[in-house]
């Protein structure tokens, strides 16, 4: 179950919550994609390594760390989320099929093609495999 913590404006998700996404992520993929057309799966460094491989045992497709070695329309690119957008970015320009589990359309420069959950606030997700004192990007930038 996700916790909020409107103090420091941060939701906290549970194992339950990212098991529930990559469901729906893996029944979106089979709904989306043509039968064969996605044959491997590649997470993005840090936050999509654990959901991608998650979806790729739930879909019985193969990761891959070397999505280069394969025609950019056959490597589903999988990140936690779609926030400013950067990351996913360059897969979406590559042709690259992608999906997050979370998507801010307010925020992100690009458009994955499918996404667990469409999250709509400003709210700082924490994942249950980050710390949970994450900073928030709001913090990093004032870093700089």
């Amino acid at each position: 179950m996700s916790l909020v913590n409107n103090t420091h404006n941060k939701v906290y998700l549970g194992w339950h919550d990212i098991d529930s996404m990559v469901e729906l992520l893996a029944e979106a993929v089979v709904d989306h994609f043509k039968s064969g057309t996605v044959k491997h799966i590649h997470g993005l460094e840090r936050g999509g390594m654990i959901p991608a491989v998650m979806l790729s045992h739930a879909l019985g497709i193969p990761y891959t760390s070397n999505p280069e070695y394969f025609e950019p329309e056959h490597v589903l690119i999988v990140d936690d989320i779609s926030d400013s957008g950067a990351t996913l970015s360059r897969y979406v320009y590559e042709r690259h099929p992608t999906a997050v589990l979370h998507h801010k359309p307010h925020t992100s420069i690009c458009e994955p093609d499918l996404c667990a959950v469409v999250h709509e606030s400003d709210a700082w997700i924490i994942y249950p495999w980050e710390a949970k004192d994450s900073k928030t990007i709001q913090d990093y930038k004032l870093d700089i």
